[in-house]
């Protein structure tokens, strides 16, 4: 489609629908957008734009990476340092599960059972340990369990398991060379001075109506993304450990937060959902729907089967336990980020980029709509508003705007 505009109007329409949607259906806004980017890529990409919805368009793209970007950047900036100092134990055990079981479960699953190469059946298992920063964080803050301690021990947990996949994803697939080297240096440096620089920043030259703070704040976020793209990694990790060096000042800024949030859920990460959804062939599905089901079944079971237990350890009661393992087990940024290297590098082709581009969508869509609607731990937010004084988030009927 030629017109820019009107392939603009397709995608904010699209996000339209999915957030009324969600407010019909009472689920998140972030899955009914993958829902509908899947449904749309079917139906108006065969008919209107010619077998495309034009996800690959340049313009497109650059929205969707930084709506995964700044959402990242967001989730690491609402993790509570001092929540994180006292759940440390806890965020690393249930974080280092989460991955180590679909990592070795899921290769082994692709290699023994779907017949796939060793490379190929190692990258399956890469992307398929992950869990969504991204969609947690989104549900989290749609339904207020980012204010609470539950909510924050599930995003940090959620860093370490991701954490464990971007390593794996190096160690194994990407060489490490004087790129590597020159991204880990200067990382460690912007991340040290971050914290100082940024309040002095702010408070010498913020609260004016040029957004100085947001514009200071993509800069880092897109200057550090592209220097991991450089060296070989990806941009939304230095966004999330970027956000949690500034948990402690603009995380704490809640005027900040609400107009970076207000940019983000509003314009950028709608084309990141919709475009998720977007990349999934429902032919190939249909052509082979075991594939499909192995996979998906494969990374639900190795992380439900171990995480569980652990998480039941740290003394949840059992629905906070099944909710907290459920939002463990969804996957969708660095799932296809996993793929979509794996596809550009040949250890994977086009069918199998499919089916684990699908079981990735497919983990952040079913496990969060049966936690959500099954094991909603809602008396944690009823607390919260006991000790607030105000409704939490998660309890408004319908929520117009998150």
């Amino acid at each position: 489609m030629e017109n820019v505009w009107v392939l603009a109007s397709v995608w904010v329409g699209l996000a339209l629908i999915a957030t009324l949607l969600a407010i019909w259906f009472k689920i998140s806004t972030a899955l009914s957008e993958i829902v509908v980017g899947t449904v749309a890529q079917l139906i108006i990409g065969a008919f209107v734009v010619h077998g495309e919805l034009g996800a690959k368009t340049n313009w497109i793209t650059f929205l969707a990476g930084t709506g995964a970007i700044v959402l990242t950047f967001l989730a690491g900036a609402e993790l509570d340092p001092q929540i994180f100092r006292l759940k440390w134990k806890e965020a690393t055990v249930i974080g280092l599960v989460g991955f180590f079981g679909p990592f070795l479960g899921c290769t082994a699953i692709a290699h023994f059972l779907l017949h796939w190469t060793g490379r190929s059946s190692w990258l399956a298992g890469v992307a398929l340990s992950t869990t969504s920063v991204a969609v947690v964080y989104a549900v989290m803050l749609e339904l207020g369990f980012n204010v609470t301690d539950f909510g924050k021990a599930v995003l940090a947990a959620c860093f370490i398991n991701d954490l464990g996949t971007v390593i794996a994803l190096g160690l194994i697939f990407s060489p490490f060379t004087t790129k590597t080297l020159i991204f880990v240096g200067v990382s460690v440096v912007v991340f040290t001075i971050l914290p100082f620089l940024t309040p002095q920043f702010f408070r010498l030259y913020g609260g004016r109506v040029s957004e100085l703070e947001a514009k200071y704040l993509l800069f880092f976020l897109f200057a550090m993304g592209g220097l991991a793209v450089w060296s070989g990694s990806e941009a939304v990790l230095p966004a999330y450990i970027i956000g949690m060096v500034l948990a402690g000042t603009v995380g704490k800024d809640h005027v900040l937060i609400r107009r970076l949030r207000t940019l983000t859920f509003g314009l950028l990460t709608p084309f990141y959902f919709i475009r998720a959804g977007s990349f999934v062939s429902v032919p190939a599905l249909l052509a082979a729907p075991l594939i499909f089901v192995t996979l998906f079944f494969a990374k639900m079971l190795s992380k439900v089967i171990p995480l569980f237990p652990t998480v039941k350890t740290f003394r949840y009661q059992r629905q906070e336990g099944l909710y907290f393992t459920l939002m463990m087990s969804t996957g969708l940024t660095f799932g296809t980020i996993s793929a979509l290297f794996g596809l550009n590098h040949g250890v994977i082709d086009q069918a199998q980029y499919s089916f684990l581009v699908a079981t990735v969508i497919g983990s952040a869509v079913i496990p969060t709509m049966i936690a959500n609607a099954l094991f909603m731990p809602k008396h944690l937010l009823a607390r919260k508003k006991d000790q607030s004084g105000e409704l939490a988030p998660g309890l408004r009927p319908a929520p117009a705007e998150e």
